[in-house]
């Protein structure tokens, strides 16, 4: 109960704070709505010169984008930890933080919730339910149970990959991280896995699994029964990564020196 109070309480100061600046505000959902845009263009110039890809037809792979979109979308409205090192490690705001009586990662996720960046998710959706009209799929009464289930896997994914990743400020205090490196690796889940090269696959799925991101998830909603064992994964796949992401922030935590060392 108290973690929830704090988390209305922030949620609160975040639009004070947002609706001081409207047009920035709104500008951020236009900005995200131009990159989705973007997005989708190179998928549908993609199939001007082909009508499938290892398999996939075009209102397949733009579903698994719609699909792809919910997650990242929670992702960037809770897990908005891009410049953790520069911000709290270099310039020394992390000793603020651990002053609170409250878990060091709960505050660092509030201070940069960004929650413009959900106009990602109802876009998703958008483009879900327009491919999946072409494609004539039916929605079972717990398709909706087993979707929420799948996205909450997918964002718990992409969050614990870049929590991990932001811990390693607490053993290098260097300004540039590799954050925007991994950010591109990220985006090979919007594809089907199979049109990679077995390595590339392998890693996706196993060492940096953004596949149950975007791809896997989406599989079983478009009723391609040989992925269905990776789908079902996804929610197993995200609790693990994140609690070892977890694991990693608290052992950084234990390491860190201080602003002042």
């Amino acid at each position: 109960m108290y973690y929830t109070s704090m988390f209305f309480q922030y949620m609160g100061q975040y639009f004070k704070t947002k609706f001081q600046y409207r047009a920035d505000f709104f500008m951020s959902f236009f900005s995200d709505l131009l990159a989705q845009a973007v997005n989708l263009i190179f998928i549908l110039l993609v199939f001007n010169h082909t009508n499938y890809i290892k398999g996939w037809n075009k209102d397949e792979i733009i579903f698994i984008y719609g699909f792809f979109l919910v997650p990242f979308a929670l992702f960037g409205a809770f897990f908005n930890i891009w410049d953790f090192n520069d911000r709290y490690i270099v310039k020394g705001e992390f000793d603020r933080i651990l002053t609170r009586p409250i878990h060091s990662l709960f505050q660092v996720i509030l201070e940069k919730l960004e929650l413009e960046s959900l106009i990602g998710a109802v876009t998703g959706l958008i483009i879900m339910i327009y491919a999946g009209s072409n494609l004539g799929l039916t929605v079972r009464w717990y398709d909706p149970i087993i979707f929420l289930i799948m996205v909450i896997g997918g964002t718990l994914v992409y969050g614990g990959v870049f929590i991990a990743l932001a811990s390693i400020g607490f053993w290098s205090d260097a300004r540039t991280s590799i954050m925007p490196l991994m950010y591109n690796i990220s985006n090979y889940g919007r594809y089907p896995i199979n049109i990679y090269n077995p390595i590339i696959r392998f890693v996706l799925t196993w060492i940096l699994p953004f596949a149950f991101v975007g791809v896997y998830p989406a599989a079983y909603f478009l009723r391609k029964s040989e992925w269905y064992m990776y789908s079902f994964l996804t929610p197993l796949v995200g609790i693990v990564v994140f609690s070892l992401s977890v694991v990693i922030w608290n052992v950084g935590v234990k390491k860190y020196r201080g602003a002042g060392n």
